[in-house]
């Protein structure tokens, strides 16, 4: 068996930055177990798998398209890095004609579409609602030790928890934080956070960022993600109130970083646009 599979760096315009995710094209059903193997194999924070809705469907033609996505350890309901990658193989390698691509997911029907040399996401918007500190206390101190954190909010649609460290603090502290997220599986008790969300307010004055932050997710199997399209939606909800903006410029300061274009709209969804480079094209075999 053959399935073409490409390597895509979302949220960046230059290979080996922004967030690598493997596309996989399935022309037919493919076994269950067959979608956690391959992630497995390909060992990237996400490996993405887009189907056929229908027997005459065509991955040039076609607008709608199923799509799954996978960590090494499990499926998951969410991604965006994958999603602007999945967009990516459609509209520049597949050469797909149509202005909008429509995916059908865990995370309801999400849509992609070009604009100039970026993809935007059509993505649901995730409110952080205040959280507790005693309950996570365990849990930021062994992300942040004693450093000052400003505030903290939990996702419950997402199991992510937002730590905003304090305004004090510059973007250069958050990239030089050093985090061993293993730590985090043995002092989150409360089995409720899948997801751990550092961040920092930016410099908006002028064309600078507007926030900045770094995402975790060992219980996914992923240690740090280089540029998160689903932790920024909730970060876009989050910074949209605290800012009083509805457009912002986001960046994602892992060792390989990723820039987020973002628009909150007011019918509860978020606009988040990224480049991308396709690094790889080829076939599984087996």
């Amino acid at each position: 068996m053959q399935i073409p599979i490409f390597t895509v760096d979302a949220f960046t315009n230059r290979p080996f930055s922004g967030n690598p995710a493997a596309v996989c094209l399935l022309e037919n059903d493919l076994d269950e177990d067959l979608h956690q193997k391959i992630a497995t194999e390909m060992n990237l924070s996400e490996t993405a798998f887009i189907r056929k809705l229908k027997p005459g469907d065509d991955f040039t033609k076609s607008s709608c398209f199923g799509l799954r996505w996978f960590t090494p350890a499990n499926e998951v309901p969410l991604c965006g890095h994958a999603t602007l990658a999945s967009a990516a193989v459609l509209f520049h390698v597949q050469k797909n004609t149509n202005s909008v691509l429509t995916f059908v997911t865990l995370s309801g029907e999400l849509k992609a579409r070009q604009v100039k040399d970026h993809i935007v996401l059509d993505l649901p918007l995730y409110t952080a609602y205040p959280q507790e500190l005693k309950e996570v206390e365990e849990l930021i101190k062994a992300a942040v030790g004693d450093m000052i954190v400003q505030d903290v909010c939990y996702s419950p649609d997402t199991k992510k928890l937002l730590v905003r460290l304090s305004d004090t603090y510059e973007r250069s502290v958050l990239e030089n934080l050093k985090v061993s997220a293993q730590r985090f599986l043995s002092a989150e008790k409360t089995g409720k956070v899948k997801g751990l969300i550092l961040t920092v307010k930016g410099n908006s004055s002028g064309k600078g960022h507007d926030f900045y932050s770094r995402y975790f997710a060992p219980w996914y199997g992923v240690l740090e993600d280089p540029v998160t399209g689903s932790a920024h939606a909730v970060l876009s909800s989050y910074w949209s109130e605290q800012l009083g903006k509805k457009e912002m410029l986001a960046f994602q300061c892992s060792r390989r970083g990723g820039e987020l274009k973002i628009s909150v709209r007011s019918d509860g969804r978020v606009d988040i646009a990224g480049q991308t480079a396709v690094v790889l094209k080829g076939n599984l075999t087996f």
